[in-house]
């Protein structure tokens, strides 16, 4: 999986997307109703880092198969997105396997 950019971008989307559901769904409330705001902290941090990565991946993807900018700013929205990112995962994972399939046949 990670041996091709639409690999390490599938990797890095769905390491972000966990990291943002557990940030939105269990560590801010923790923060706001059980008063542990290292939670947020915490996952806040390793959230921003994945982020990250998850940038450096879309572009190393769209540079490597000339997406067009739409696509691009398609993958960033989502992952702006509780879930965004599982939505893209399993659209990309979709293109793969059709990609595969002609050539296998």
């Amino acid at each position: 999986m990670l041996k091709t950019p639409i690999g390490r971008l599938r990797a890095v989307a769905l390491l972000e997307g966990v990291s943002f559901v557990v940030l939105l769904f269990i560590a801010m409330p923790l923060k706001y109703l059980a008063g542990m705001p290292l939670a947020v902290k915490l996952v806040g941090w390793a959230h921003g880092l994945l982020f990250v990565l998850f940038i450096l991946a879309l572009a190393e993807a769209a540079v490597t198969h000339r997406w067009s900018l739409l696509r691009v700013v398609g993958a960033f929205i989502a992952s702006l997105l509780p879930f965004g990112t599982f939505v893209l995962d399993a659209r990309l994972r979709r293109e793969e396997q059709a990609a595969v399939e002609p050539a296998t046949s």
